[in-house]
């Protein structure tokens, strides 16, 4: 799991379309804290602060403190809503973390050892199918990636799921079929296999020449 980190928010009174605005008139973000059975909370951020956490990466695998008014709450991001033209936040969800809270989270996968997969070395390509996989895991113990090793890999190969070594506690959300992850595919630059040495053959004894 990518390490923690903390945001500053404030308590917001108001709810809905009109207040949402005004928050944003004012450099803020709203925002709205939800789960572990406890009535929604709403918040408004800083603007510059949840624009780099969203944008760096890891936005919705990290779990945060937010300190809304000296109350601070461990949550997970959820969902966010960015502006369709100049892409900056316009609203963010959170979830409550609990004790024994359990989400379902989209996990990055990453791959490792190309140059120990003979498929690859021959021109195979590599056919990513899920760049992301979806898990069930408990909140404080998301993986940052999966890592898929492609050692021994050759052409025609397909990497299931149940091939990928996967923390304790992590379960795929398809749990009815060993789904594809990637395959190692053929391509028109692969190098062809190398040949059987074969001997050349000793030329035939020329037929004598008949007498005469």
């Amino acid at each position: 799991m990518s390490d923690t980190y903390e945001l500053k928010a404030e308590a917001r009174e108001q709810v809905g379309k009109g207040s949402a605005r005004a928050v944003r008139r004012n450099g803020k973000v709203p925002a709205v804290i939800y789960g572990d059975k406890q009535p929604p909370l709403a918040i408004a951020l800083t603007y510059k602060d949840i624009y780099y956490k969203i944008h760096g990466g890891g936005f919705l695998t990290t779990i945060a403190t937010i300190d809304v008014d000296g109350k601070k709450i461990q949550v997970l991001p959820k969902d966010y809503q960015l502006d369709p033209v100049k892409d900056f936040p316009v609203h963010v969800d959170f979830l409550r973390i609990g004790k024994d809270t359990e989400v379902n989270v989209d996990v990055p996968v990453h791959f490792i050892n190309e140059d120990k997969s003979p498929g690859i070395k021959r021109g195979g390509v590599l056919n990513i199918v899920r760049h992301e996989v979806e898990f069930h895991c408990p909140a404080n113990a998301i993986p940052e990636f999966i890592t898929v090793d492609l050692t021994g890999t050759d052409i025609g190969d397909s990497i299931h799921i149940s091939a990928v070594k996967l923390p304790a506690g992590v379960k795929p959300v398809i749990s009815d079929r060993d789904f594809t992850v990637a395959t190692i595919a053929g391509s028109s630059a692969m190098k062809p296999e190398p040949e059987e040495t074969v001997e050349a053959a000793e030329p035939e004894a020329a037929p004598a020449a008949e007498e005469k």
